[in-house]
């Protein structure tokens, strides 16, 4: 099977409702999921930490 087919295979199984941005949400998602399975995640602490620098400029 090619790169190409072992893209569009998932894709076509799809509802055929699904707009890209639904499809770009379910590849996040997923992104998501397995860097919190590898322990790639940030502390609640530092996001709060964050949050507050974004939104104080």
């Amino acid at each position: 099977m090619s790169n190409k087919e072992v893209i569009i295979e998932p894709i076509r199984k799809l509802p055929e409702e699904l707009g890209l941005e639904e499809i770009a949400v379910l590849a996040a998602i997923r992104k998501a999921e397995e860097d919190a399975h590898a322990v790639r995640t940030i502390p609640h602490e530092e996001v709060r930490r964050r949050f507050q620098g974004w939104i104080s400029k």
